[in-house]
C-alpha cells in the first residue's frame, strides 16, 4: 500500500484542485469547495468527487446540521512536501538547484529578510555538506 503523501501525487486534477481548497481554508462544505474551483463542476460531481477522497482516506467529514464539513486527514506540511517532491521530480528532472534558480529567476520581489533567509539556508547547507 502507498503512504498517503505518494497517494496524493495520483490524484486526479479534480482530486487535487479539492483537496488544495480544503487545505487552504482548513476545512470546508461541497458549496464552498465549489465556490473556491475557477471552472467547478456540478454540485453533485463537487459532493461525489468528495466522497471519493473520503473513501480513499484523504478526508473526513463532520456532520454540521444540514451539510457536511471536510477536513483534510494528511496534514498541510505532510502535503506541502508531496507536491513540492512531485514538482521537483516531474519539471525540475529532480534538481533542488533548478527549483531555486527558477524561483529566483522570476519577476517576484523579494524583502531583505528573505533575501537574508534563503543566504543563511545556503550557507548552512555548504557547512552541511548538502
Amino acid at each position: 500500500m502507498l503512504k498517503k503523501q505518494q497517494q496524493i501525487q495520483a490524484l486526479s486534477r479534480r482530486e487535487r484542485e479539492m483537496m488544495d481548497v480544503i487545505f487552504r481554508a482548513g476545512h470546508a462544505t461541497a458549496g464552498e469547495v465549489m465556490a473556491a474551483m475557477a471552472n467547478p463542476p456540478s454540485y453533485s460531481a463537487v459532493r461525489a468527487t468528495l466522497r471519493i477522497l473520503e473513501e480513499k482516506g484523504f478526508l473526513r467529514h463532520e456532520d454540521d446540521g444540514t451539510r457536511y464539513v471536510y477536513r483534510p486527514t494528511l496534514n498541510r506540511d505532510k502535503a506541502r512536501d508531496s507536491a513540492l517532491d512531485h514538482v521537483l521530480n516531474t519539471f525540475f528532472d529532480g534538481s533542488v538547484g533548478n527549483v531555486v534558480a527558477t524561483l529566483l529567476e522570476r519577476k517576484h520581489e523579494l524583502s531583505p529578510e528573505e533575501l537574508d533567509r534563503i543566504s543563511e539556508l545556503i550557507d548552512d547547507a555548504r557547512k552541511e555538506g548538502r
